[in-house]
């Protein structure tokens, strides 16, 4: 197995892993959180957990803190989890594509929206 394929199987145990363990955390700061991605550094010393958190910027915040005062505690149950000999150091981002491809669908809607009304009146206007 090529070094490529490795780093590639090993992220995609450490989403799941980070996925559940998340999930089953009790800490009341910690809102409804989706792992979006993962990366891992080649050397596998360094892991980005990138996280969609549902709520206000407010409650975004909070869930950031609690995951990073968690990181400990994850990365322990991630290296368990996945059984590595050295666990990589944790980082953990929010992940805002989601929110961007949404507002982008909002203003491709309005634009077709507008460009629909435009076309209706132009119909309407035998000049």
């Amino acid at each position: 197995m090529s070094t490529r394929q490795r780093v590639q199987r090993i992220r995609e145990e450490i989403k799941r892993a980070a996925a559940e363990i998340i999930r089953n955390m009790k800490d009341p700061r910690i809102g409804f959180v989706s792992v979006t991605d993962v990366e891992v550094s080649n050397d596998l010393s360094h892991v980005k957990i990138f996280v969609s958190v549902l709520g206000d910027d407010e409650a975004k915040a909070r869930t950031l803190e609690g995951l990073q005062a968690a990181t400990g505690f994850v990365r322990t149950e991630i290296g368990r989890a996945v059984r590595m000999r050295h666990t990589p150091e944790i980082v953990f981002r929010l992940d805002s594509s989601l929110e961007r491809g949404a507002r982008i669908n909002q203003l491709l809607a309005e634009i077709s929206s507008s460009s629909d009304d435009e076309t209706a009146q132009g119909a309407e206007d035998p000049e």
